[in-house]
């Protein structure tokens, strides 16, 4: 399919520990065209799945680039993937490889600074100085903008929020460590959290529990959401739970980058009407000087769990232009 003129269109593909996504999107954010799929779990399956995912959408569209939304440490120039706690890939050259493949310029980027990217230019963050965008999903990563530009640390690894340990010798990580944040608040935490709950009993009358007696495997981060808009007690605890750890997490990033913005992206994140207001109350109980400080606004997305996709095909269309 042709564009119109002006269009200049790329493929971001949003690569998390779950799923893989891939849209075509064009210069004003708007996403024309959506491919997902399920994470293989090897480096080669998914090298495949990549490929095959452009291949059907270059098909159909005259794209420019492509750009991977990738949920794990990256270089300072964003050739090497180093490690992804939920991905396959170590020390891997992941855009080069799969740019020599497909014979088309391939952008990487840390998935929460693609998030951040998008909400930048197309979303909540758009009227943010200091902001901290966090893409809460299978785990949680950060994007921090500082004087509107993306800040990355020396070693291109910042900011990594989702690793910091809340729980001394709590939940075991991907990472390696225990007790990270993100094992406590994410769409694995929430799923985690539930099972908690269910063994203890406290709700027998609970549609969740039910299903879960009957298919353990129907339990996922989703039907949790699904259950607590339902208003199911085991759904609504465990997302009481989340929004504390939530709010504390919150409290101590607020502690240390001051942001004037911060806004929750992410699967997970889209859902913030489901306990954003709860995460507020702890938020600003636990910050430090709480009553003699101005807070940041904390802002739900306003891309929802597109800002990955969106913000690839950004980091791919600036990429291409800057390259030329």
């Amino acid at each position: 399919m042709t564009p119109s003129p002006g269009t200049d269109l790329t493929v971001g593909i949003d690569i998390g520990g779950t799923s893989v996504r891939a849209c075509v999107v064009d210069s004003s954010g708007r996403m024309l065209d959506t491919l997902r799929t399920a994470t293989p779990s090897t480096a080669s399956a998914l090298e495949h799945c990549l490929d095959r995912l452009v291949g059907e959408l270059r098909d159909r569209w005259a794209v420019g680039a492509v750009g991977l939304a990738i949920a794990g440490f990256l270089t300072s120039d964003r050739k090497t993937v180093r490690f992804a706690p939920h991905l396959p890939w170590i020390e891997a050259d992941v855009a080069a490889d799969m740019a020599e493949r497909i014979g088309m310029p391939v952008f990487a980027e840390h998935d929460a600074n693609a998030a951040a990217v998008a909400e930048l230019h197309f979303g909540a963050a758009a009227r943010g100085h200091n902001t901290l965008v966090l893409a809460i999903g299978t785990g949680i990563g950060a994007g921090l903008i500082l004087g509107g530009e993306l800040y990355r640390g020396s070693f291109g690894v910042a900011p990594e929020l989702g690793h910091l340990t809340v729980v001394p010798d709590g939940r075991p990580c991907g990472c390696g460590k225990k007790g990270c944040w993100e094992r406590y608040c994410s769409g694995t935490a929430l799923v985690d959290t539930a099972v908690e709950i269910l063994a203890s009993q406290r709700f027998p009358r609970s549609v969740l529990a039910a299903e879960s007696d009957a298919d353990p495997g129907s339990l996922t981060g989703r039907r949790v959401a699904a259950a607590a808009a339902d208003g199911d007690p085991v759904a609504l605890a465990a997302y009481a739970d989340l929004a504390r750890w939530l709010g504390l997490g919150l409290g101590m990033i607020a502690d240390v980058f001051d942001p004037d913005l911060i806004v929750l992206a992410g699967g997970v994140g889209a859902a913030s009407g489901l306990f954003l207001d709860d995460a507020r109350e702890q938020y600003t109980a636990s910050v430090t000087g709480a009553g003699h400080r101005q807070l940041a606004r904390i802002r739900g997305t306003q891309l929802g769990e597109s800002a990955g996709v969106i913000g690839a095909a950004q980091v791919a269309r600036e990429g291409l232009r800057t390259s030329q």
